[in-house]
């Protein structure tokens, strides 16, 4: 079923670069090797085992794809695309749909092929790249905002927190908006409404008075933009009362959300900080000034990498650094609670919420939907991975509705607030589920002990052959032990007790 554990890890493919015009795909007639690989990174596996042929043509294959790999014997493709035969394949339920019309949905009611749109940013920037990004299967762009001041960016001006197999798991960035002209953004907006009209275009703009805010707006509007995304929110200005300053000001987001929808008659966004203890005071503000829906999050104000020998942050700028703003998977449990409390709030009820914030993945992508998203917006993992994530997002979240039986995408937004709690007070406490050895899969290593030791509640000793045995008059069902064991060997079990009879089993 779609969404389960992953019978391949992204750890099995851990040295696959994910290339571009990958050499595996030049050496295979009958795959698509590169293709399938990244189904896999990005937890789309049951999507990469249903497009495979009746009969696997690696079984008696030289393996030529792996000995022109980049990375000569780091990936085993053979032994991947087997996997995905053999552990995959007989779990599919689902047929591939036929069609794309689950996906489906609309921004303030305006159609969209599907949820996902580029986010104002970098990789919204130009006529080009947005080009790029619709042939690729983009439903729109939100472009880079469009403003009157002069730009002039610093060099360099990302950095990033990595992972073990070198993905960014966070990204930090001091950019700021769009540098070209006015006028020229305007130009950009007419051709590709021109040469893509189902497309959305989402103008982003930022402006320095309501004047300002009113004539940018209704340019947009003039050229093409099918709707206003206001710039309440980037943490990267250098001028005070811009950006993310007025996101903190519930006065100045009505008052410019009201100029910019004077002036327009397109729907307009308020774009709002997360750099708040809570959205919904300047949500709320925008609503009342006029708001057909509201964007976020953007980025978080963030500093990373502290050079020990220089003593400046990253990135290093003529050695100085300055407070930058922080994206990426990192941020995403932070992005759904602001979604989640959004979503919940009964004044912002019929208020389109375009979510983003993390999006790597169909499945990053079906929680925000889930909290109240309505669309879903990316930048870092296009950075990082490029326009072609975008199969991965529609194909996985496709074959997840028809699989669940959905009749659109629309159906899911929302279908988690009502599980949700803003505290812990709720919760019930007087039971304990205890956590499951699978044992096939244990190695031996006594990750679960240390933690549950040194972490936890002393519940887990290793027998003589190192296979962890649970101490029920112990344990108390945190799960800590599920969460590192590098294995998957111990999952959430079946048994659950009233605390007041946990003494009753000794030892499981």
């Amino acid at each position: 079923m779609v969404g389960l554990e992953p019978n391949i890890e992204r750890k099995d493919m851990i040295l696959c670069a994910l290339c571009d015009d990958a050499p595996c795909d030049q050496a295979c007639s009958k795959l698509n090797p590169s293709g399938l690989l990244r189904n896999i990174w990005f937890r789309n596996e049951q999507t990469a085992a249903l497009r495979l042929p009746e009969i696997n043509p690696c079984l008696n294959c030289p393996a030529l794809c792996e000995r022109l790999c980049v990375r000569p014997g780091g990936v085993p493709i053979r032994e991947v695309i087997t996997r995905l035969y053999s552990q995959v394949l007989p779990g599919c339920e689902t047929p591939l749909p036929e069609n794309e019309d689950l996906l489906r949905c609309d921004l303030c009611g305006i159609p969209l092929e599907n949820p996902f749109l580029l986010s104002s940013s970098v990789v919204a920037s130009t006529y080009d790249m947005c080009a790029r990004a619709f042939e690729a299967g983009w439903a729109g762009a939100c472009f880079k905002t469009v403003c009157s001041l002069d730009i002039h960016e610093a060099s360099p001006r990302f950095s990033a927190v990595s992972g073990n197999d070198r993905s960014i798991i966070g990204f930090k960035n001091i950019e700021q908006l769009s540098d070209h002209g006015v006028k020229e953004n305007m130009e950009t907006f007419r051709r590709l409404k021109k040469k893509y009209p189902s497309k959305f275009i989402l103008a982003s703009i930022m402006g320095q008075n309501e004047e300002e805010w009113g004539e940018l707006a209704g340019l947009c509007e003039e050229n093409g933009a099918d709707a206003v995304e206001l710039n309440f929110s980037c943490p990267n200005m250098a001028e005070e009362g811009l950006g993310s300053d007025i996101g903190q000001i519930p006065e100045l987001v009505e008052r410019f959300t009201a100029a910019a929808k004077r002036a327009c008659g397109i729907p307009v966004l308020a774009k709002l900080t997360p750099n708040v203890m809570s959205m919904n005071p300047a949500a709320e503000a925008a609503v009342r000034g006029g708001a057909d829906g509201i964007a976020a999050i953007n980025t978080i104000k963030s500093i990373i990498g502290v050079n020990p020998h220089t003593y400046v942050s990253a990135p290093a700028v003529h050695g100085h650094s300055a407070v930058g703003g922080y994206s990426g998977n990192a941020v995403k449990p932070i992005a759904l609670r602001f979604i989640a409390e959004l979503g919940q709030n009964p004044k912002l009820a019929g208020v389109h919420l375009s979510a983003m914030g993390g999006v790597e993945t169909w499945m990053d992508a079906l929680e925000f939907l889930l909290l109240g998203g309505g669309s879903i917006q990316v930048t870092t993992a296009v950075m990082q991975y490029g326009y072609r994530i975008i199969d991965d997002l529609k194909a996985g979240l496709n074959l997840y509705l028809k699989e669940k039986a959905f009749r659109n995408v629309r159906e899911v937004i929302g279908l988690g607030l009502d599980a949700l709690s803003e505290t812990t007070v709720p919760l019930e406490r007087d039971t304990i589920l205890f956590p499951q050895f699978i044992r096939e899969r244990c190695i031996g290593c006594g990750r679960c002990r240390i933690s549950c030791a040194d972490g936890g509640h002393q519940a887990i000793r290793l027998d003589e052959n190192r296979r962890p045995k649970l101490d029920a008059k112990r344990c108390v069902g945190c799960h800590l032990c599920v969460l590192v064991c590098p294995q998957r060997a111990v999952v959430r079990g079946r048994k659950r007790i009233q605390r007041r009879k946990k003494a009753e089993n000794t030892e499981e």
